[in-house]
């Protein structure tokens, strides 16, 4: 599913909603995640999983195109776990 198909999804199950709220809706909703998550923070959302970073090492890596070692910095990478319901609902028979 991409951003759009969600909010027509959205738009579909709030008859009293217009698409300009929603689509705000949706935006402030990702905008605190990327917000808490590059703050270093974890978010939860029961039922559903965790976002939270990781932190890699720097290490040495290698341009593909020439051959030639790099240095490849640290950094963080975000990270999800599914939670318990989320991961029943994906694995029913």
């Amino acid at each position: 599913m991409i951003r759009s198909e969600l909010l027509q999804a959205l738009t579909k199950e709030s008859p009293g909603m217009r698409s300009e709220e929603i689509e705000r809706v949706v935006d402030v909703f990702f905008d605190e995640i990327a917000k808490r998550l590059a703050e270093g923070g974890r978010v939860e959302l029961r039922g559903f999983g965790a976002f939270s970073t990781r932190e890699r090492d720097a290490r040495k890596g290698r341009n593909p195109r020439t051959g030639e070692t790099v240095e490849v910095p640290g950094k963080r990478v975000p990270y999800f776990k599914a939670g318990k319901e989320m991961r029943l609902r994906l694995n029913a028979d």
